[in-house]
């Protein structure tokens, strides 16, 4: 294995600026998450994952890809919004040993009265802090991570 490859000045402070940066956003965004609506920011973003699938539902195994969680870490979270009734589950129709997530009229309501506050303190935390370049070189760089770790990218 060798002598490990430290990270040089340069390295470093990206590293630490992303730390920063996306603790303090998230960390923001969760606060006011709780605050206003009594979700987590995954459950937020389950919330948002149902609303735009087809029919307002997707299979569990699906939805966990997506927000990048465990299978019993989104069953958990399921178990939460089922319990606020913003979500059910239903055996998947075209495969029986699957199971769906799906967004409850409830689950509609919360997330269209959450969703304008959310969308101004991503921009307020985040993207209005950014000029166009900066916003696209910062799309693209997490593209590049997200990709390599998803196992679609080049060694």
């Amino acid at each position: 294995m060798g002598e490990p490859r430290w990270l040089d000045e340069r390295e470093m402070a990206a590293w630490m600026a992303f730390l920063e940066a996306s603790h303090l956003v998230t960390r923001r965004v969760e606060q006011r998450l709780r605050e206003q609506a009594d979700l987590s920011h995954p459950q937020y973003e389950i919330l948002v994952r149902l609303a735009d699938a087809p029919d307002g539902e997707m299979r569990m195994s699906q939805l966990a890809e997506e927000i990048v969680t465990s299978k019993s870490g989104l069953t958990y979270q399921i178990a939460r919004l089922e319990k606020a009734g913003l979500v059910r589950r239903r055996r998947c129709p075209e495969d029986d040993r699957g199971i769906n997530a799906v967004l409850t009229e409830q689950g509609r309501r919360t997330l269209a009265e959450t969703a304008p506050d959310h969308v101004a303190l991503v921009r307020s935390s985040l993207i209005d802090l950014l000029d166009a370049d900066q916003l696209d070189s910062l799309a693209d760089s997490l593209r590049t991570v997200a990709r390599r770790h998803r196992g679609h990218g080049e060694e």
